[in-house]
């Protein structure tokens, strides 16, 4: 296993759409297994392949508390089969937008179907923390980043921060 670099925006990677997983091989099980150190290491509740650089449709999650065993969830090719007309906010953070929160509105219950790692379809129903990660998670997967969900003024100044900072490490 191995901790992987975490993609910071404006990286524009963050913004492409990630492949469905055809088949679920060793190259996807290391690439699982080195997300969830990724994760842990962070630390974080969730992580998109996709913000380590890559491109297939695999998120992990595990929302146990830290004084809780590990309870990791590996989903391939996720998708939101149904979602609550009932919202809820959350105040959500971002690997890749380190140490910004901002409360995001989102459905508060929703139905996830996707493949675990012997490339079984479950479906997940969640509420709570967990349908708030997972819909976080699979917006990656889509180009979509939690400061979408904000107004346009915040969304701007959280990327010319982003921006700026990216400019004066380059220029280091």
């Amino acid at each position: 296993m191995a901790i992987l670099p975490i993609l910071i925006i404006p990286e524009p990677q963050l913004r492409q759409i990630s492949a469905p997983v055809p088949r679920i091989d060793k190259e996807i099980e290391k690439l699982a297994a080195d997300m969830l150190e990724t994760m842990y290491d962070a630390p974080g509740i969730g992580l998109a392949a996709i913000q380590v650089g890559v491109h297939k449709r695999v998120i992990t999650i595990d929302i146990a508390r830290e004084d809780a065993p590990k309870n990791p969830i590996v989903l391939i090719n996720p998708e939101v089969v149904s979602a609550s007309e009932e919202t809820s906010f959350y105040n959500e953070g971002c690997l890749s937008i380190p140490e910004y929160y901002e409360e995001v509105e989102r459905p508060a219950q929703v139905t996830v179907r996707y493949q675990d790692l012997k490339g079984a379809t479950h479906e997940i129903a969640a509420d709570g923390l967990l349908a708030t990660c997972l819909q976080h998670e699979i917006d990656h997967l889509n180009g979509v980043l939690f400061i979408d969900h904000l107004s346009r003024l915040k969304r701007e100044r959280v990327i010319k921060k982003f921006t700026k900072a990216a400019r004066r490490e380059a220029g280091a």
